[in-house]
């Protein structure tokens, strides 16, 4: 039976994924499905669609060629009368989706922007602060590596609460490169590091960049983001794109200097309930 309904949500997902080239299902949704199935979710779904409810959090989709039959506003109703939904994202920002939160009185309250820059611009040359040395990660930096995340992140909802766990989980996948993990460390100290992503052979992503506290003010983040463009850039890939909080002024600015553009379509907005 769980399985029927993973293969519906599948469906549904494969079916947004091709008429509006954008995932409705972020990574740590599609993680937690992969590894642990509807443990510890509420699912709702009608032909065509989906609700699933998560850790307060709503993810709805309806394939393209059932949209305009009420199906999201149904599923959406039955998620939020649960009392459990608080939080929703709208990955690309759909007009739909805009329409529907305001019936349900959800407000926006997040826009996560996504950044792109094509390798054929000219990087900047790649300049490390004496003392300081880059380089791949080892198993037996797994411990530092959580450390710094957890402290550069610790007012990030998602970011910030990755553990031994979800690291091992994102460490499994196909797509990781201890390579493309590049570290920044003094000595035996981690100081940051830019965690980078090979979505396929011509998309690269600047995945996670983090510099502990003791370590900000000195350039780090600048040094190792552009660590990671050479890496992905050597990879051969045409187009490189990263994640970042809309009012984020100061990493929004460090990537628009390296090249990186915004484009209306790469908004993702989140909602949540009053």
């Amino acid at each position: 039976m769980s399985a029927d309904r993973l293969a519906a949500l599948d469906a549904v997902r494969e079916a947004c994924v091709a008429g509006d080239g954008v995932d409705p299902l972020d990574e740590a949704v599609a993680l937690a499905l992969k590894h642990h199935g509807l443990d510890g979710a509420d699912l709702w779904a009608e032909d065509g669609g989906f609700a699933l409810v998560r850790d307060e959090e709503l993810t709805l989709a309806v394939a393209p060629q059932a949209r305009g039959r009420g199906i999201g506003r149904r599923l959406a109703q039955k998620a939020t009368e649960t009392g459990t939904a608080q939080r929703a994202w709208s990955h690309g920002g759909h007009p739909a989706a805009a329409r529907l939160a305001d019936e349900l009185g959800w407000t926006a309250t997040r826009d996560l922007w996504v950044l792109r820059r094509p390798t054929a611009e000219p990087l900047p040359a790649l300049e490390v602060p004496d003392g300081i040395s880059i380089r791949g990660y080892t198993a037996a930096d797994a411990d530092q590596v959580l450390a710094v995340n957890a402290a550069a992140f610790a007012h990030h909802p998602e970011q910030g609460s990755l553990d031994a766990a979800g690291l091992a989980q994102r460490m499994a996948e196909p797509w990781f490169d201890p390579a493309g993990l590049i570290l920044a460390t003094e000595g035996e100290t981690l100081l940051g590091f830019h965690w980078t992503k090979q979505h396929s052979p011509d998309l690269g992503e600047v995945y996670v960049v983090a510099v502990g506290p003791a370590a900000q003010g000195r350039g780090l983040g600048k040094t190792l983001t552009l660590a990671g463009l050479h890496h992905l850039a050597g990879l051969g890939v045409a187009e490189i794109l990263l994640y970042v909080e809309s009012d984020n002024a100061p990493a929004v600015h460090v990537y628009t200097a390296l090249g990186f553009t915004h484009a209306a379509r790469d908004t993702h907005v989140q909602y949540s309930r009053h």
